[in-house]
């Protein structure tokens, strides 16, 4: 900020009008303006300015507006819930299940021969051959429950 008090209150101007400034500043500034009538005729001058800019008609392309709302629309697509993502994930879950299954037998098989080699009693078998299956769909469920809230959210 420059040491000038006039400096600094045609910087605060600018900034005031553009991106804002912060409580401080706008006080300072209101007090320097009322002191200052150079720099309140430059605040007027400059307000007088973006005053006369807005009311300056801008010619828009020709449909800009119905682009933007088609635009809009494929947005608004994407974030519903059954939307691609949905899709996919459906599409994941049903190719997930066509593996689970067909892999069953192998798994089992597997479990049967830990179970032999290592003397575990059946039931921790069976138990553990729950858990294989059971484990991953319930994740799954985690991440689609977190999915749905993150779109519903947005």
């Amino acid at each position: 900020m420059p040491d000038d008090p006039h400096a600094r209150a045609q910087e605060l101007i600018a900034r005031q009008l553009v991106a804002g400034v912060s409580p401080e500043e706008r006080e300072w500034l209101e007090h320097h303006v009322a002191a200052c009538e150079a720099c309140a005729a430059m605040a007027r001058a400059t307000e007088q300015s973006i005053r006369s800019l807005r009311s300056i008609p801008i010619a828009l392309p020709p449909g800009l507006a119905a682009r933007t709302q088609f635009r809009v629309y494929l947005r608004a697509q994407e974030a519903q819930p059954g939307g691609y993502r949905a899709w996919v994930l459906w599409a994941a879950f049903a190719l997930c299940w066509m593996l689970g299954v067909a892999s069953a037998p192998l798994v089992w098989r597997g479990f049967e021969w830990f179970g032999h080699w290592t003397g575990v009693p059946g039931l921790v078998l069976k138990l553990a051959f729950g858990l294989w299956w059971g484990v991953p769909a319930a994740i799954a469920a985690g991440i689609w429950t977190l999915e749905r809230r993150r779109v519903e959210e947005r």
